[in-house]
């Protein structure tokens, strides 16, 4: 070892003795040494053209890979850009670490007065993020980056920041030995109690009708396999949350895919005691609140989940266990198989087939909607003709908000831990980032994104980023050059109240505000990057326009020319509309 080392280089170290060995950023000189030293130690750096890009990228590469995502911004602006990528993956509750650089000490914290490129970044991030904080001097790089790395495996993922001066990064001190992760944090997944196991598999035995609800905390504990088990020796159906879509493959006869949400809530209504395993059970799960779920004297609830503060927190639980739901239904298992005999699992057969004829007929009355092309392709031909042709292993990205809700519905998830989205803030542009770094965790994998023009026209650069780093996503444009979702509410919002809007309307009635977008050659514009480009106006064109996409070799761009009126009437709206009110159960 040297007798000294630059605060990049500690950082550098730390993170390849985590494991790490890829990091997405853009380079800046407040921080050479960091990202110099990571690449030494032989990290591949993926940059984006844009820091919030990176966060994305490091959410994605985080929730499919099981690992941590890492991503470094530099200061002012670079943070500043930083910012959105930040609330988004702390939300959706990926394991994050970002590492920023700020100006050198002396003149930030606080900042002395007219400071360039410089912001409260600490504090703002704190605001957004699981943690936040700032190394003041060079000794505590180590020991401030040790406590990071514990709250980013410490209770529910999230986005964990260090921030170090640009003088303590690149600067030289004396070298300091590097701990192993385990002589400074937990690195074995947190075990139950026995005895709640035995209180969950006693309750789930002598259940009428059990249930299970998965949430996120089943990917992050890469549980697919225990979760199926559990779900088939219990005889269980199985509902998610949005953003633990596929944790089962969807063509389980006890999946209940979630964009049946009648089936969903006629499940939870005929359940007496739901197994719910790392959920947040927030908003998108309807508080787990009646009428959607059974009322609290009916249906009995079982919480696992690693972080504490979510226990209870939206519905009280009759049994709440702390730890890793893999070891949760490991444990499970074992407690449950000599219980099997005394369950009454032909009744539960017969109730899950009477409940799942609800799912049979949703499915055919959405696909119905698939054999009208008048007016040009229906948005729901494009997530339809993707899964039928891309292989079940592909990895789909939804980004959008009318074209994520059509590719949702029309798209079933066939391999757990094969979806990616922002289900939690809706965030646009989002799913750009995501899928080119579904290529890097996934390499060798397809991967597509089916994305809406307004939303693609956020991150639209990024198709560059893919070309020079030689991936191969595939982005599914719907083209319908409006903001549609907007569109459709506005409509509905403003019928009744038109008179008070004279001057914003105009004297065409039937116009909205501001909801129209101009025309891009999406096609063209891939071209341009160096990508493939193609359009399509039907699904046999599309089809086409897939195969040479995929033969192509590389990132490739497909205009999908979708009718804009149909477009704007997607599936499930007035259930998403509902889901914005509070539920009037208790």
């Amino acid at each position: 070892m040297t007798d000294t080392m630059t605060g990049g280089q500690i950082i550098a170290k730390m993170l390849k003795a985590e494991g790490v060995d890829t990091f997405f950023g853009i380079i800046d000189g407040t921080y050479l040494q960091l990202f110099a030293h990571m690449v030494e130690q032989g990290m591949n750096m993926v940059t984006p053209r844009h820091e919030s890009v990176a966060a994305h990228m490091a959410g994605a590469y985080a929730r499919l890979t099981g690992r941590l995502g890492v991503c470094i911004a530099s200061n002012g602006p670079g943070v500043a850009n930083m910012l959105a990528g930040v609330a988004v993956e702390n939300t959706e509750g990926n394991r994050v670490l970002l590492i920023t650089s700020s100006r050198r000490t002396g003149i930030t914290h606080p900042d002395r007065g007219g400071a360039y490129q410089c912001f409260n970044q600490v504090e703002s991030i704190a605001a957004m993020a699981k943690w936040s904080a700032s190394c003041a001097c060079a000794e505590r790089i180590p020991e401030l980056l040790r406590q990071a790395l514990r709250e980013c495996y410490h209770g529910r993922p999230g986005v964990v920041h260090l921030d170090v001066p640009e003088n303590l990064i690149n600067g030289f001190g004396p070298a300091v030995p590097i701990q192993t992760p385990a002589q400074y944090r937990r690195t074995a997944p947190a075990p139950p109690l026995e005895e709640q196991v035995d209180q969950a598999a006693y309750m789930l035995a002598r259940a009428q009708f059990p249930m299970i609800h998965a949430g996120s905390g089943i990917i992050h504990s890469q549980a697919f396999q225990e979760l199926k088990q559990a779900a088939e020796l219990l005889h269980a159906p199985v509902t998610t949350s949005w953003a633990a879509r596929g944790v089962m493959d969807e063509r389980h006869p006890l999946v209940w895919p979630l964009v049946h949400i009648d089936a969903n809530t006629a499940v939870r209504n005929a359940a007496d005691v739901c197994l719910c395993i790392g959920s947040d059970m927030g908003e998108t799960d309807w508080w787990g609140k009646a009428p959607y779920w059974g009322k609290l004297a009916d249906l009995d609830f079982i919480q696992v989940d690693i972080d504490e503060s979510r226990i209870g927190r939206n519905r009280p639980v009759k049994l709440g266990i702390i730890c890793d739901a893999k070891l949760f239904l490991q444990a499970l298992l074992e407690k449950m198989a000599p219980l099997q005999a005394a369950m009454n699992l032909d009744q539960r057969r017969k109730k899950t087939a009477e409940l799942s004829d609800q799912i049979k007929k949703d499915r055919d009355g959405l696909d119905q909607i698939l054999n009208s092309e008048a007016g040009g392709m229906v948005s729901g031909h494009v997530p339809y003709v993707c899964r039928d042709f891309f292989n079940d292993e592909a990895v789909v990205v939804f980004d959008g908000g009318n074209s994520a809700v059509w590719g949702n519905f029309y798209t079933p998830i066939l391999t757990p831990n094969s979806q990616l989205g922002t289900p939690h803030m809706g965030h646009l542009g989002a799913g750009v980032g995501q899928a080119i770094a579904a290529c890097i965790a996934r390499p060798g994998n397809q991967v597509y994104c089916i994305i809406g023009d307004g939303a693609m026209g956020f991150n639209m650069q990024e198709i560059e980023t893919a070309v020079r780093n030689n991936l191969a996503p595939i982005f599914l444009v719907m083209n319908d050059k409006q903001w549609g979702m907007v569109k459709i509410n506005q409509m509905v919002a403003l019928d009744p109240v038109k008179e008070m809007f004279t001057t914003a309307l105009g004297p065409d009635k039937t116009a909205t505000i501001n909801t129209e977008l101009g025309e891009i050659a999406w096609d063209d514009l891939a071209r341009s990057m160096g990508a493939f480009g193609a359009r399509a106006d039907s699904p046999q064109t599309l089809r086409t326009a897939l195969e040479q996409a995929l033969a192509s070799g590389i990132c490739a761009v497909i205009q999908c020319d979708v009718d804009p009126g149909a477009h704007m009437f997607a599936p499930g709206l007035m259930h998403f509309k509902d889901m914005h009110q509070e539920p009037a159960g208790e």
